[in-house]
């Protein structure tokens, strides 16, 4: 069984070649917000990232103005 970092790393590159290859801005858009919610999770357990800090920034582009974290439903279901 891998690991949850190996497993957060694998998910990204997997996201990340499948955003390069995406037909749509829509379709390219919600690959780099599993790629954002992976990388924060390898964040979170202190893992290093699989790409440069700048790469990340700059293939997020359009996607970065629209971003929500993954977990923000959670702030707007509260009673």
């Amino acid at each position: 069984m891998e690991s949850d970092i190996r497993y957060y790393r694998r998910r990204a590159c997997e996201e990340m070649a499948a955003a390069s290859r995406a037909v749509t801005d829509a379709a390219r858009d919600r690959r780099l917000q599993l790629v954002d919610l992976y990388v924060q999770r390898l964040k979170a357990l202190k893992a290093p990232s699989p790409f440069e800090d700048d790469d990340v920034a700059r293939l997020l582009g359009s996607a970065a103005s629209k971003h929500r974290p993954a977990f923000a439903w959670q702030d707007t279901h509260r009673a």
